[in-house]
């Protein structure tokens, strides 16, 4: 699921697409619990607790900071470090995102 996710912008609204989709995967693979001979499906809480707090969005963060690092210690000649300090010469056009990747790391 993370594959490739250190290297694109994670707007809010896809952060809570991912949240959604980890909680629905997380309950399909955690048995239902079985109470008074009737079963229901975990709720958040127990979902945390099981997991610990450790959700997607976090790992995907430091997996991001880790990229980050190897792009600093990468030779200046190498094409990802080109792209990285790479400045556009115009303006984005109307209606495109703000958002780019290295205002996103932390």
């Amino acid at each position: 699921m993370t594959y490739v996710s250190e290297k694109c912008v994670l707007e809010e609204n896809i952060i809570l697409k991912v949240l959604v989709f980890e909680r629905k995967i997380l309950r399909g693979i955690l048995e239902p619990t079985k109470e008074n001979q009737t079963w229901r499906i975990k709720n958040n809480e127990e979902l945390d607790k099981l997991i610990k707090h450790g959700i997607i969005v976090n790992y995907i963060k430091a997996q991001r900071l880790c990229w980050f690092e190897h792009i600093q210690k990468m030779l200046e000649a190498r094409a990802h470090k080109e792209v990285f300090k790479w400045n556009p010469l115009t303006r984005r056009p109307r209606g495109r995102t703000k958002y780019r990747w290295e205002d996103n790391i932390i």
